[in-house]
């Protein structure tokens, strides 16, 4: 078995809470009275847009939100979507213990809003343990899309089979083992920590 050089991890549900899923855009609609159906609507008709930078957190708001008065502030609202994210403690030490091994390059791969992304790497110290943050806001593609996998490829100079990626979520592993990546669905960090042993990542 090739040595492996590169550890991808998804971000949210892996290393932290989800940021923007659906449970907290259900939350939010409770907290500030919107109708959970007109949001999702409004949600869904701009979500790849916002994911993949294309929209800014200002727009996302105006088009889902602030498209008619309210009696509280998209400053307000913006704070209640960062309140939703926590980190997962277990996993931030586990990652925080393969960096500093210095064996591995580490990097994120996530779906995520550019202003949301920002924060959670700042807030939660990703810089940390992370050199490179290959995030959909900043690639301008999304995954499951193959081109995601292949830019983290061809940006960390990688051959797929040197190369291990972490997700919680089946379909986005399956793209990235069409390309050679191995791939680890993440069921905690118990499970995790065997399936990395198990490839030769030293734990």
């Amino acid at each position: 078995m090739p040595d492996i050089e590169v550890l991808l991890f998804d971000v949210g549900g892996v290393l932290l809470t989800n940021a923007w899923d659906r449970d907290s855009r259900v939350l939010a609609c409770e907290e500030f009275a919107l109708d959970r159906d007109d949001f999702e609507e409004r949600h869904d008709l701009v979500a790849t847009d916002f994911e993949t930078g294309k929209l800014t957190l200002d727009d996302y708001l105006q088009r889902t939100v602030f498209y008619q008065p309210r009696d509280f502030t998209p400053g307000e609202f913006f704070e209640f979507m960062k309140e939703q994210s926590n980190q997962l403690d277990d996993s931030l030490a586990l990652v925080a213990g393969l960096a500093a091994s210095g064996r591995y390059q580490m990097a994120t791969l996530n779906n995520e809003s550019r202003e949301l992304n920002d924060y959670r790497i700042e807030t939660f110290g990703l810089r940390d343990h992370f050199s490179v943050f290959f995030s959909s806001c900043y690639l301008g593609v999304r995954k499951p899309a193959e081109e995601i996998y292949r830019k983290a490829l061809d940006i960390t100079q990688c051959r797929p089979e040197r190369c291990v990626f972490v997700d919680d979520r089946q379909l986005n592993l399956e793209c990235a083992v069409l390309l050679g990546v191995h791939a680890i669905l993440f069921d905690g960090v118990d499970g995790l920590r065997l399936k990395l042993a198990q490839l030769g990542v030293a734990v």
